[in-house]
């Protein structure tokens, strides 16, 4: 895997993100895949991130814009900045009541690559502002 491939990679799963295409995204990862989520816990296995995928899909809907890929020259790792435009469509645990609140939050993602897959994703964005936009 070079560089361009892991471009080529990431632009697929986020292609698939904003399509709402999770079977897509599913299919860019490793079985084993980590998922480190934003101040959460981190996950193992494509199984798990499906299941994360299925909660997002109920309490949110968002979309990705001005998305920037980067790669290291092997392919090894990647990174992603990007803006996050959503709605917030069911109260989340531990989150504010939803009522349809909208917000625009940067937002960043860590990558690792191996064998044409995704094996590691690490999401970063700031709770506080999210919380902030939806009144929290």
């Amino acid at each position: 895997m070079d560089r361009a491939d892991a471009l080529a990679l990431l632009t697929r799963y986020y292609a698939a993100f904003n399509a709402g295409d999770w079977q897509g995204m599913l299919d860019c990862l490793d079985e084993e895949v980590v998922h480190d989520i934003n101040q959460g816990e981190r996950q193992h296995g494509k199984a798990a991130f499906a299941f994360f995928l299925a909660h997002m899909e109920r309490c949110y809907s968002e979309r990705l814009e001005g998305i920037v890929l980067m790669a290291s020259e092997d392919g090894l790792r990647g990174a992603a900045e990007f803006v996050v435009h959503g709605e917030y469509l069911a109260t989340d645990e531990g989150l504010p009541e939803a009522a349809g609140q909208t917000y625009v939050l940067p937002a960043g993602a860590f990558f690792g690559m191996a064998d044409g897959k995704i094996v590691r994703v690490t999401v970063y964005y700031n709770l506080a502002d999210w919380c902030a936009q939806v009144g929290a």
